[in-house]
């Protein structure tokens, strides 16, 4: 099943996506893709779509998961990127969190910061947890994924790197987080280790990859996150990204004002963001 978002920033309504392309109004059953609703996705596969309301029009999407309590990225885990910005395979999974503030629907402008000029472009495979778990083995963790989605990790490198103290900075500005279209459901995702996943600047194609590059699989990431702090309903994981970020290029290429990002991962949808200078 294919959850979503839809309405005005801070307005979001639950929907599904029915298998006849339109949006169906699930708030009669849940009140949002948030917190304990997370636990019963599964019991909606008995909802009869067809008797949901049809919602109109052409609603803007929210991110597809709301009530966020930690927001997760993984650094260098894909080999070939970890080789393309010339740093070594880490022995264990560099992880650094992304402020929630900056989450936002799939769809939604990149807000280029107030003197960057280093704003850089990650497409991801995004994880979402469904079940709180602590101490997990990697032969539990899948049974704790609400579902899937795309993530746009946008990054400002010189923030990043470049001033000092943690990669936080760099990552959480507002807009740097765009999640969505939809959460997939894991029935619909037979192997999140094998999945294409792309993106194109003004269409030129960036990225383009899979997830059979991972260093750490998703199983494992779960496993090893759970083994410090408990994961909760809403909880999201950036797996990292492929090759052919802006940093990796010679010379290295950012973004700018007006320019059109477009990514998806194979399964979970696609995202489109107009660069904006905040």
């Amino acid at each position: 099943m294919k959850f979503l978002r839809y309405g005005e920033p801070g307005q979001e309504r639950p929907g599904l996506l029915h298998t006849d392309g339109t949006i169906r109004d699930l708030s009669a059953h849940i009140p949002d893709l948030a917190g304990a609703a997370l636990t019963r996705l599964g019991d909606l596969a008995a909802v009869d779509a067809t008797k949901l309301p049809e919602v109109s029009g052409n609603p803007r999407l929210g991110p597809c998961v709301a009530g966020t309590g930690k927001f997760i990225c993984i650094g260098l885990n894909y080999s070939d990127h970890a080789a393309e910005t010339g740093a070594k395979v880490p022995p264990e999974p560099i992880i650094f969190m992304k402020a929630t503030s900056a989450i936002c629907g799939p769809n939604d402008p990149i807000l280029i910061p107030r003197g960057s000029e280093k704003t850089d472009w990650e497409v991801e495979l995004g994880v979402i947890i469904g079940k709180p778990g602590k101490y997990l083995t990697e032969a539990q963790a899948l049974d704790h994924v609400a579902g899937y989605c795309v993530i746009n990790d946008v990054s400002e490198r010189a923030y990043q790197t470049e001033r000092s103290g943690q990669w936080t900075k760099g990552k959480s500005c507002d807009n740097f987080g765009q999640i969505g279209p939809w959460l997939v459901t894991p029935d619909e995702v037979p192997d999140p280790q094998n999945l294409k996943m792309w993106l194109k600047v003004d269409g030129q194609t960036m990225q383009d990859g899979s997830t059979k590059t991972m260093v750490y699989g998703v199983a494992h990431l779960i496993a090893y996150l759970s083994q410090f702090f408990t994961l909760h309903p809403g909880d999201i994981i950036s797996t990292g990204t492929p090759p052919g970020v802006g940093l990796g290029m010679k010379p290295p290429r950012y973004l700018k004002p007006g320019e059109v990002v477009e990514l998806g991962v194979e399964g979970l949808g696609t995202q489109t963001q107009t660069c904006l200078q905040d």
